[in-house]
């Protein structure tokens, strides 16, 4: 484990990155000692700044929620990390390309929840029935920490990712917001366009199997840490098409069929 200080220090550091947009080396290649909870330390403590900057947190986002996701970065379970009030935008517009610094976008589903969820024990069934609506989401990743290592191009840890907010930086929500037992979520799929031609596509069911399976296992997880998931939280489940990387001027377009769409434009 890392000292109070280090977790300190880094946290800042992550916090000025994310506000001057320049890229940090890997923490894990500074501290090769460092583990999954130090990266989930780093995170509180950064998310300690953001609120003392009036900063609110609206809900949270699991990462890694696909086997090969997990198989590349050397873990067997899913990340997860806050998500800021000022990371919101509204669909159908321009979003500032200059918030970001290498952005990426994923499609996923959001649930809204209208009951708390507290774990352990936090079943399929239980998020199912405490979600108020899920609606279609698009999650736009960042990196404050370096995904490559500018000289050895070697790939960042999951500790690295995981004190970077789990890489989010982003969400838009739209489209057509559904009650969770009024479709089979499994089978909800997706198209994403980038500037009018489809660059991936996915089903929900890419995520664990079926993505509420993503928010119990947060709820669960979290609740060693004495936290819960609130009435009113959003919670992105989990990505189910690849991250694709956008620059200034990119439209992107998720089709989701029969649940509508979300939309908008780097400007």
């Amino acid at each position: 484990m890392l000292s109070p200080d280090i977790i300190g220090q880094l946290a800042r550091q992550l916090y000025d990155a994310r506000k001057s947009r320049t890229q940090l080396r890997h923490f894990s290649k500074q501290h090769p000692q460092m583990t999954i909870e130090d990266g989930y330390a780093i995170q509180r403590e950064w998310v300690k700044l953001e609120l003392a900057d009036g900063r609110r947190i609206r809900g949270r986002k699991i990462g890694l929620t696909s086997r090969a996701m997990q198989l590349s970065s050397q873990i067997d379970e899913p990340d997860y990390a806050p998500l800021m009030d000022d990371m919101f935008f509204e669909p159908g517009g321009d979003i500032p390309f200059e918030r970001f610094i290498a952005p990426r976008v994923e499609v996923e589903l959001a649930f809204i929840l209208g009951k708390p969820l507290k774990g352990p024990n936090v079943s399929v069934f239980d998020v199912l029935f405490a979600t108020d609506y899920v609606t279609p989401a698009i999650e736009i990743i960042d990196s404050r920490i370096e995904q490559f290592d500018r000289d050895t191009r070697m790939m960042r840890k999951v500790f690295d990712t995981i004190s970077d907010f789990a890489a989010n930086a982003g969400i838009v929500l739209g489209g057509r917001p559904v009650r969770p037992l009024d479709v089979d979520l499994r089978w909800v799929g997706a198209l994403l366009h980038k500037n009018g031609v489809v660059e991936e596509t996915g089903l929900a069911a890419g995520v664990l199997n079926h993505p509420a399976n993503g928010v119990a296992w947060l709820a669960n997880k979290i609740a060693s840490y004495g936290e819960q998931l609130q009435a009113g939280d959003v919670v992105l489940a989990g990505s189910f098409t690849r991250p694709t990387p956008a620059v200034k001027g990119d439209t992107f377009h998720a089709d989701y069929g029969p649940l509508g769409s979300v939309a908008f434009r780097f400007g």
